[in-house]
């Protein structure tokens, strides 16, 4: 069928969302997607802690993952939400699928970033599963990751530190090219200075306990948004919710 001015259309009704959310050790990342709608995880580390949700078994391997998905898409079931807790530690299971079909000893063996390049594959084939949940089954999906810090070195400006995914650069760049949001959460942190004399001046960092999450990137930090979501927000499901647009 030849394509024509005919086929054109505008959407007006938005798909469930696509969240990628890092942030420091202990901030809520996990409590964020259990106050999702109708969450059911599928874990890769044991880090539920007194968090009383629907999960399967902890995966073991690349192919626990892939069930899970599967049974998601094929069985009848009422959850809303699929939630991946969390995706740095899916990846060593990622690189074990690769070796396993490539007869690799490691994901280092190819050498030359080759067997990176490869497990690139099997994280499309899971990216492919996470989609078919959200257009087939209607799922909101919401991946969750450690953050690291590295030295960021920008063609603009001196090197400068920032939190980034704790993922290898090229699988990072493949989930936050998939996802609709990215979302870093931290702690909010003021700074204070003040004079201890001798001409001397301290910094002090000063927290509250509040924790948010940044939708837009800074030097400091990865996130985007493709909603238009204002840049930082409470740390909470029903925040993030309030801020979405709706359909039309």
């Amino acid at each position: 069928m030849a394509i024509s001015l005919a086929s054109l259309h505008t959407n007006t009704a938005l798909t469930p969302p696509r969240i990628l959310m890092h942030g420091v050790a202990g901030v809520g990342k996990s409590t964020f997607a259990a106050e999702s709608d109708r969450p059911v995880f599928v874990m890769t580390e044991d880090g539920l802690g007194k968090l009383q949700v629907p999960h399967f078994p902890l995966a073991m391997s690349y192919g626990g993952v892939a069930e899970a998905l599967d049974a998601l898409l094929t069985e009848d079931h009422d959850f809303g939400t699929v939630v991946i807790d969390s995706v740095d530690w899916l990846e060593p299971l990622i690189w074990s699928e690769a070796c396993k079909r490539n007869a690799w000893a490691s994901i280092e063996a190819p050498g030359f970033g080759k067997g990176y390049a490869e497990a690139l594959t099997v994280w499309r084939e899971y990216l492919g599963k996470l989609n078919a949940l959200r257009d087939q089954k209607g799922m909101a999906v919401i991946q969750i990751a450690h953050t690291d810090i590295k030295r960021f070195d920008s063609p603009e400006h001196e090197p400068y530190d920032r939190y980034v995914i704790k993922l290898q650069t090229r699988a990072s760049a493949l989930l936050q090219e998939h996802s609709d949001v990215v979302l870093f959460a931290n702690y909010q942190i003021s700074v204070a200075k003040s004079d201890v004399g001798f001409n001397r001046r301290v910094t002090r960092a000063l927290g509250s306990g509040a924790r948010v999450m940044h939708t837009q990137e800074r030097p400091a930090f990865l996130a985007k948004n493709r909603y238009g979501l204002p840049d930082t927000l409470e740390l909470s499901w029903a925040e993030f919710m309030a801020a979405m647009p709706q359909s039309e």
